[in-house]
């Protein structure tokens, strides 16, 4: 007979912070396993967690009975559950701790006592398919489903590197539904129609354009001509928004610079005139092109924010195309069970400018350098680096990571476990890598209605406790890379008992292209070019 295993009552004393490190600090319901370290001082409760994927494949061949099992158990207890994750927790640099099946619940919904009950089950469920050591948790949780040319992409050198992205045909499309344009989101990448047809797609989520509180969740085809179209801008009014605000803050910012500037060659010619002249003009050689570059920057920064305001503020000078196809949601889909929750935008071919297009590229942006970058993307320094920073910042996308890759990576990270990282550009969080795990998530979806659905879908982490969430709100959409460009995921939702992310779910693009197929059998990635 298994005995209850005993409440962790140092935990419980800080449920709020025992998660401290996660992006949105879930707060702890209850845990099995040993009894929090007994810690002193005003770091008490304060140790930083991050998450570690798993990739187990004694665990993995059971996971999906055993944990459709787990889950029905929840629902005959009327546990209202929201996702059901495969980790590991670990302390920033120390090795992770054991496999935990991590069960969100929605907030106030679940006292510790019932919890305890359902954890002793749970652990009775992996005691029968002969997992042993794996601990059972429950955390707060809510799952979430997240006129003009285009302008042209620029170098990292031009002051408007790190502003102009959404105004650019870069993926990470900052999108909207004209007609619902509080519901933005992020296109995820272009797609030919194929054979004879010149027509271009973007990929993006059903309910980045239909919201499923305000639209019946039903076929929509654009058949003809004249069909009442529902149209698409980029960017979405948050996003447009974003961009004036940044712009002006950069200028701010380089305004700030230049009297720094020149308070500093004012010091330097005082000394000079003093008779100090000991290491003034190698400083002012430094403190010269800075001023000037600083000064050439405001200047570009403010015809660029008053070419945009009056170019771009009209959404309807915004339209980049129109919905084509999107099938009704569904959740749970064929014998995997995936979420398929997709639409094709059919692209307005005048607002391209064809010569400098570049097809499927990702804006890597500018908020972490090259070398930052390339060195979270080579974990194991005993093998060469599939990855390699692009010189203009655009990281072509081409080919699609197979199903089993994503559960049997090919990457080992500094210690040797499996490990395969992912990319991706949103609508609100830009540029982010994050961790794939090899045990996909149970998810369930609760409706208006009533009633009820659950899906299985890939889990992504953050890369770790330092670099934030993987994703957040309006970032779904967006297609989720490996470092080689291949596509690995349609981002669909994510988990967190904030807005911020803890755990990020996708939909592995090897199926999603079977499903599109279906309907558009000549589809194929847009090439990307050099």
């Amino acid at each position: 007979m298994m005995i209850l295993p005993a409440v962790d009552s140092i935990a419980y004393k800080s449920a709020k912070a025992f998660y401290h490190g996660l992006p949105s600090r879930p707060t702890l319901v209850f845990r099995t396993g040993p009894p929090s370290e007994k810690l002193t001082g005003p770091e008490t409760y304060l140790v930083k967690k991050e998450i570690r994927p798993v990739f187990d494949d004694q665990f993995a061949a059971v996971w999906e009975d055993m944990g459709t099992r787990v889950y029905k158990y929840l629902d005959s207890v009327t546990v209202r559950w929201t996702t059901i994750d495969v980790v590991r927790f670990a302390e920033p640099g120390k090795p992770a701790g054991p496999i935990v099946v991590w069960v969100g619940v929605r907030p106030g919904s679940l006292s510790r006592k019932a919890a305890q009950v359902a954890a002793l089950a749970c652990k009775k469920i992996l005691f029968t398919f002969k997992i042993f050591g794996v601990e059972i948790a429950f955390r707060e949780s809510l799952f979430r489903r997240s006129g003009p040319r285009l302008l042209n992409y620029v170098s990292t050198a031009s002051p408007t590197a790190s502003v102009r992205s959404p105004l650019t045909a870069a993926l990470g499309l900052r999108i909207a539904s004209l007609t619902m344009r509080y519901a933005e989101g992020t296109g995820a990448l272009y797609l030919s129609e194929g054979c004879d047809s010149e027509k271009v797609y973007i990929l993006t989520a059903r309910h980045v354009v239909f919201p499923p509180k305000d639209v019946a969740n039903q076929l929509y085809h654009c058949r003809q001509p004249s069909q009442r179209r529902v149209e698409a801008i980029l960017p979405g009014p948050e996003a447009f928004q974003g961009v004036l605000t940044s712009t002006m803050v950069k200028i701010a910012d380089d305004k700030v610079m230049v009297d720094q500037y020149k308070q500093q060659l004012g010091r330097l010619q005082r000394r000079e005139d003093s008779g100090d002249t000991d290491g003034v003009e190698t400083e002012r050689a430094v403190v010269e092109p800075s001023l000037r570059a600083a000064e050439a920057s405001i200047k570009a920064l403010d015809k660029f924010h008053s070419e945009v305001t009056k170019v771009w503020s009209q959404e309807q000078h915004r339209v980049i195309g129109h919905v084509a196809y999107a099938p009704p949601i569904t959740v749970g889909t064929g014998g995997k069970r995936y979420t398929e929750d997709w639409a094709l935008i059919e692209l307005d071919c005048s607002k391209i400018d064809w010569a400098n297009f570049r097809g499927n590229v990702i804006d890597l942006g500018t908020e972490i350098t090259p070398g930052k970058f390339t060195s979270m993307m080579y974990t194991d320094l005993t093998a060469p680096s599939s990855f390699k920073y692009p010189d203009d910042r655009l990281f072509p996308v081409q080919g699609v990571v197979p199903e089993d890759e994503l559960v049997h990576p090919q990457m080992r990270d500094a210690d040797g476990e499996p490990c395969i990282l992912l990319i991706k550009n949103g609508c609100t969080t830009k540029t982010t890598i994050g961790r794939g795990t090899g045990i996909k998530s149970f998810v369930r979806d609760y409706f208006s209605d009533g009633t009820e659905a659950t899906s299985m879908e890939l889990a992504i982490v953050g890369y770790d406790n330092r670099s934030g969430a993987f994703s957040d709100r309006g970032d779904s959409g967006a297609i989720i890379v490996d470092g080689q460009g291949r596509v690995a995921a349609l981002l669909t939702g994510r988990s967190g008992q904030t807005d911020s992310a803890d755990i990020t779910y996708g939909t592995p693009f090897e199926w999603l292209l079977e499903r599109i197929k279906a309907k558009f059998p000549n589809a194929h990635l847009y090439p990307s070019t050099a």
